[in-house]
């Protein structure tokens, strides 16, 4: 009877990793809006015109530093702590949201495997430790994306709506990315994305302990890392929360992943991307 109930509940382990997987990413995009609407409120609210009041004096500005031009600027301020907490959150969200549907199949297949193994009397480590260990390599790599941001801003790179902040530096970037597609360590990061059972077999394979399934995990998302920096750049383009860009990004991303069309996309993306910046690098310079 007990045998009978854990193969009726190992069967539908699959489904429940698969909901688990779309609640995450559906709660992940839901932040991702939400913010993505309220930055967008914010200005308009700012932008609501002052009545005048007729029985205060009309001020005279013309001996003041203050002119419109410094009024309406950005203020660009060092960043205090719950402001990094701040971004740091967002970026770890979104990329939780970009790249849990990209990295499902191979939870899947560690779900599938581990079916198996259980009913075979030896359980591999829970799929949640495998999954953990991918979302933490790109939490880490949120950590680096929000120190890169805060540099940017420091920098006068990038604007406090976070958005590039002139056009020089948006061809740099895409020329950059583009290139990058064109790299061994993009084949080599990708080859490794794609396919997923390889992955695990040059790695050891599928591990019963939950540390070194945390670990293996941890190594699969640092490949996806490899892979996809350089695309996740073009945030810094777009903008970081431009609903669309991000989700363009994160459809590309996908795609690289599970169409067999080996290395075509990635050529074909460097190729456009290099002449977008070629582009706005010489509209700079002419």
């Amino acid at each position: 009877m007990t045998d009978t109930v854990l193969e009726t509940v190992l069967r539908r382990d699959r489904a429940i990793v698969a909901v688990a997987l779309a609640t995450l990413t559906i709660f992940a995009w839901a932040y991702i809006f939400w913010l993505a609407d309220s930055m967008n409120m914010e200005p308009a609210m700012n932008m609501e015109p002052a009545i005048p009041n007729p029985e205060m004096p009309a001020m005279d500005m013309s001996g003041t530093a203050m002119d419109f031009g410094s009024v309406m600027a950005p203020q660009v301020h060092e960043w205090s702590v719950v402001e990094f907490a701040f971004i740091f959150t967002m970026w770890a969200v979104m990329m939780v949201g970009m790249m849990t549907p990209s990295v499902a199949p191979m939870i899947l297949i560690y779900a599938h495997v581990g079916r198996h193994a259980a009913l075979k009397g030896r359980p591999l480590a829970a799929t949640g430790f495998f999954a953990g260990g991918y979302l933490l390599a790109w939490v880490t790599f949120s950590l680096v994306a929000t120190i890169g941001q805060w540099g940017l801003e420091k920098t006068f790179l990038l604007t406090p709506e976070m958005v590039s902040a002139s056009h020089a530096f948006s061809g740099f970037i895409l020329v950059a990315a583009g290139l990058y597609q064109w790299t061994p360590q993009k084949d080599a990061c990708l080859a490794n994305c794609q396919a997923p059972l390889f992955f695990i077999q040059q790695h050891g394979g599928f591990r019963r302990d939950a540390f070194g399934s945390m670990r293996i995990g941890f190594k699969h998302g640092l490949y996806c890392i490899g892979c996809c920096w350089a695309v996740m750049g073009l945030l810094f383009v777009g903008g970081v929360m431009n609903v669309l860009w991000i989700a363009a990004i994160a459809i590309f991303i996908l795609a690289e992943k599970i169409l067999p069309a080996g290395r075509f996309l990635p050529r074909l993306a460097g190729t456009i991307l290099i002449s977008a910046g070629a582009w706005l690098l010489a509209a700079t310079v002419l």
